[in-house]
């Protein structure tokens, strides 16, 4: 089960946010932006300041008018400390309100204050943060060469109690963008740009794990045998964990890498568990109780029988698959040039599609960048402008349908919803192309017969689409009355949402039945034709 595709009431941002953290019934979201208006208020209307920094209501949405700290550049990742008091915010900043950081903050949640002694110092960006199970230890990766004066490359541990520096020293050569402890506190996942880690490439290209007292390499590690992210044009890009699994987001852009998708791997074994390679970089995930998400742009799940690609291409910036796997990635690939992943274990794509565009604030053309959760709400952020048609600007909410409007109905009308109706002797055989909707593969459809005003349901069927498999369907009614009878057909969603195809008519020739009832005075039992032939796959 997913959450919804409605739409929720959101507060907006003019840029792009980076991460999220939630606390409670809060949402904290950072990244680059100035100012905050709320849901459905255009670009320049209602705005208040929010300079890189903000939070919300969860179940409402609507932005913490008394929380307002000013960071003074881009914030990049973000921590909540296992308790829920304290808020840790990493990134390229320098000063929070006007006491001076460097890159790295901490917020006291009961006060909303900035901890002034908490004060590490980072030379160059942080990109991703981690804490100890009792939030005790703050592990941090990035593009920093030193931490509080002392030599890091590019990833450091800090006590959280004083913002002291840590013996903790494994090595990245290049950019750290993510990192994840394990529940028992015992290793940290490791995920970049990098090419090696500790001096290691298997493991260590793009996806590594140290351990958490010493930062010895943690062997073996065979996800990294499976996906291999790394250099200046591929990387893993989040790394998150719902206690039992780990799981990673990749990018390829040019050579250095082979997952365009998402990855869950075993705590037990960190073996991969399952994969999914739909092309198009990954950015964030989140897994729920029901379902795993993923954002970023793939434009093609084939291989793990899924959407195809299309000329020209279709985004679709976010998806949720099962948190089991279910089957194997295929080699069928109609794009040249990617990885085969072939015969590893794959989960399910699940009927999950909101319509997010493109933003243009960091010029990189993409949509959301960011997702957090809940078992009850799903939270995107990013540069997006519109979803769902709707205009809503780089936050929005998503919920499970026991809290949602779900109003999400089927999508086709008009033309592209237009049965045709034939007639052979007193029969009418009635066709139309299936629907879909973003949330719901099973539509219920009613054939509705009018003559002489009256309006009858002479049949209805339940059928599984999607948007890449809409088959024919088809209805036969027998023993039609003499004369000129009109045809709709209506689908609807399991909440009701209807839409009603426009009316074919045809006529039944009196003249005509009464010389074919002479010649076969026998009268034809009323059958019902069965669906045409559907694609495989679809029940």
């Amino acid at each position: 089960m997913t959450v919804s595709a409605d739409v929720l009431p959101t507060v907006q941002i003019n840029g792009v946010v980076w991460k999220q953290a939630i606390v409670g019934n809060t949402v904290y979201a950072g990244g680059s932006f100035s100012n905050a208006r709320p849901a459905g208020q255009p670009a320049g209307s209602g705005t208040v300041t929010r300079n890189n920094l903000l939070s919300f209501n969860l179940t409402t949405g609507v932005l913490t008018s008394s929380w307002n700290p000013s960071v003074n550049a881009q914030i990049m990742t973000m921590v909540a400390s296992p308790d829920g008091r304290r808020l840790y915010i990493g990134g390229d900043f320098t000063k929070v309100g006007s006491t001076t950081v460097y890159r790295v903050a901490a917020f006291d949640l009961t006060t909303g204050n900035l901890i002034t002694s908490f004060r590490p110092r980072f030379n160059a960006q942080v990109r991703g943060m981690t804490l100890s199970p009792d939030g005790s230890v703050l592990y941090v990766g990035g593009n920093f060469s030193t931490a509080n004066s002392i030599s890091r490359l590019k990833l450091a541990a800090i006590n959280t109690a004083d913002g002291s520096l840590r013996p903790w020293a494994p090595r990245a050569d290049k950019r750290v963008n993510d990192l994840v402890v394990s529940p028992d506190g015992s290793r940290v996942v490791i995920g970049g740009q990098f090419t090696t880690l500790n001096g290691s490439s298997r493991p260590g290209y793009g996806l590594g794990a140290v351990t958490s007292n010493t930062g010895t390499l943690v062997t073996p590690f065979q996800v990294n045998d499976v996906i291999r992210n790394g250099g200046d044009t591929a990387g893993i890009r989040t790394l998150a964990t719902d206690g039992t699994y780990f799981y990673g987001t990749g990018w390829v852009y040019g050579s250095g890498g082979n997952l365009e998708g998402a990855f869950q791997a075993r705590w037990s074994d960190r073996a991969v568990n399952w994969l999914e390679d739909c092309h198009g970089d990954s950015y964030d995930v989140h897994a729920s109780n029901t379902a795993v998400y993923v954002v970023g742009h793939p434009h093609t799940c084939r291989n793990i029988a899924g959407f195809p690609e299309t000329q020209p291409r279709s985004w679709h910036r976010a998806l949720a698959f099962s948190r089991a796997r279910t089957g194997t990635v295929t080699r069928e690939n109609s794009n040249s040039g990617y990885f085969n992943f072939q015969g590893q274990p794959a989960p399910s794509l699940l009927h999950w599609y909101p319509d997010l565009t493109s933003g243009v604030y960091t010029g990189q053309g993409q949509g959301p960048w960011t997702i957090e959760g809940t078992n009850n709400y799903m939270v995107l952020g990013g540069e997006f402008r519109r979803v769902n048609e709707t205009a809503q600007q780089g936050l929005v909410r998503f919920a499970v349908s026991q809290i949602a409007p779900d109003r999400q109905g089927p999508r086709r009308t008009g033309a592209a919803f237009t049965p045709t109706a034939s007639v052979s002797g007193d029969n009418v055989t009635v066709r139309w192309p299936s629907n879909y909707d973003r949330d719901n593969s099973n539509l219920t459809y009613r054939v509705i017969r009018t003559r002489a005003g009256t309006s009858t349901t002479v049949h209805t069927r339940t059928a599984a689409s999607n948007f890449w498999q809409l088959p024919t369907l088809s209805y036969t009614e027998s023993d039609v009355p003499a004369g000129t009878n009109s045809y709709r057909v209506t689908a609807t969603d399991p909440f009701g949402n209807t839409v009603s195809s426009p009316s074919v008519s045809v006529t039944i020739n009196a003249a005509r039945l009464a010389a074919t009832d002479a010649a076969s005075p026998t009268p034809t039992a009323a059958t019902a034709a069965t669906p045409s032939q559907s694609p495989a796959g679809l029940p």
